[in-house]
């Protein structure tokens, strides 16, 4: 380990993987190490389910009726990948999809007034949805056209819409919408997490919306996938990634110490040994006196052994409860999946409530959530801290991600990526970078 590489990376989480995977790829010669025996950091999936059971302090083991500990697979952090978004095209472009199975996503729903919806996201949908009276239907009929033919640099398409002036209060003013639709259409479809959103310039709420819609379009059940056996498949296929590329990998690494000289990074200190580095990537557990505390998620597994009600008996679904649903200042969502994605018993369901915390009673916060899901046969609850970088890193070259937050899927997180990207290399991120040049031995010795 007595050696000298261009980039230690701490922790298997998703965003270190891929980071150390596009690393990697660039040529960079990167050592990667974990504390834990296991990949995945805090966006880990927990097998068997006994494992699980002892995570969270649950005395006993748990029953017969859960079947086999082994068929359980169950992510920590909830999220489901969005067909067209970002992290899709890393999985693309670097060809990690080999290593991967997927899923889509049975459908979304959106809670009004007690009840759940799904959410209507073609014109066709719109108009046959019970979310909406008739007229209310013409109008946003209306405005998901205008949205498909939007484009910020054809003056005709924006019907005196400034993209990066009016706001979006205002675009949905232009078509009459209601504040029931206001709500599905800004936490449902553009998936914002609060209402800061309506007074910021449209643009970003429009590709929002677009990149829904085109994920919708690609598989048609819904925007989202998800991998068979968890989530924690998604470090684990960038890890190989970077192992292709020379990267090492290292778990149950106890961590000593980050060596620093002059306010910057020289090595990782472990088991005695050090590793020099020139710049080091991390997650924010492995350095607590460089990062702040900027909120607190609720999140709650719930094992059940039926399908969601209202949900046509679906085998996966997202629900998004709006804040205005519920008098909150965030949403509260609900991600279900099941034993048809290799995560669990045959015939049990796995739905995990997550929102950020507003009160010192969390659990009450998402008890809406939790009454559409009963009867529960087992609940996990976590309560985590999220921090983010007080330390940008420029001057010490140390690059530290962002806690995972609350919502369903990894559009912030690849934000992030990029960012610690740009921080790193002083350039933005270009998806191409990342081409994948090298050939698996394994996976690809049977194209040869």
């Amino acid at each position: 380990m007595n050696e000298e590489y261009d980039v230690i990376v701490l922790g298997t989480g998703l965003t270190e993987c891929i980071l150390s995977g596009i690393m990697s790829v660039k040529g960079k010669k990167v050592l990667h190490m974990d504390r834990n025996s296991y990949y995945g950091a805090e966006s880990a999936s927990i097998t068997p389910l006994e494992e699980l059971y002892k995570r969270f302090s649950l005395p006993g083991s748990p029953p017969e009726s859960m079947g086999k500990g082994r068929d359980w697979n169950v992510d920590l952090i909830p999220k489901f990948l969005m067909a067209n978004g970002q992290l899709v095209r890393m999985l693309l472009i670097t060809q990690v999809t080999r290593y991967l199975d997927f899923k889509v996503i049975e459908g979304s729903f959106v809670y009004k007034k007690g009840s759940i919806y799904k959410v209507p996201s073609t014109e066709t949908e719109a108009l046959a949805s019970s979310l909406m009276g008739l007229f209310e239907k013409r109008r946003f009929r209306k405005f998901l056209v205008y949205i498909a033919n939007f484009d910020e640099n054809d003056p005709k398409t924006l019907e005196g819409v400034d993209p990066k002036k009016t706001t979006m209060q205002a675009v949905y003013d232009k078509f009459s919408l209601g504040q029931d639709v206001i709500d599905f259409t800004g936490h449902a479809l553009a998936l914002y997490r609060t209402d800061d959103y309506l007074t910021q310039p449209c643009l970003d709420t429009i590709n929002r919306i677009k990149l829904y819609s085109e994920s919708l379009a690609r598989y048609g059940k819904s925007p989202y996938l998800y991998p068979l056996y968890g989530l924690g498949e998604l470090p684990q296929g960038f890890a190989r990634l970077s192992a292709i590329y020379g990267g090492t990998y290292m778990l149950n690494k106890p961590i000593e110490e980050i060596v620093m000289e002059n306010g910057k990074v020289v090595g990782v200190k472990s088991e005695g040994e050090i590793a020099r580095c020139k710049q080091l990537i991390c997650d924010p557990s492995y350095v607590m006196d460089k990062v702040t505390k900027v909120g607190q998620v609720i999140r709650v597994i719930c094992i059940m052994s039926h399908p969601i009600k209202n949900t046509s008996d679906a085998n996966s679904c997202q629900i998004i409860i709006p804040q205005n649903q519920v008098n909150r200042k965030h949403d509260i969502y609900v991600c279900m999946i099941s034993y048809a994605h290799n995560v669990a018993a045959q015939g049990k369901y796995v739905a995990i409530v997550s929102t950020t915390v507003e009160t010192s009673d969390p659990e009450k916060e998402i008890k809406p959530a939790l009454d559409l899901l009963e009867p529960v046969e087992q609940k996990f609850v976590s309560i985590s801290d999220q921090y983010g970088p007080v330390d940008l890193g420029a001057e010490s070259q140390v690059f530290i991600s962002r806690t995972y937050d609350a919502t369903t899927h990894f559009e912030t997180t690849c934000d992030d990526i990029k960012d610690i990207y740009k921080r790193m290399t002083g350039t933005d991120f270009d998806f191409a970078e990342m081409e994948r040049k090298k050939n698996d031995i394994f996976g690809d010795a049977a194209d040869q």
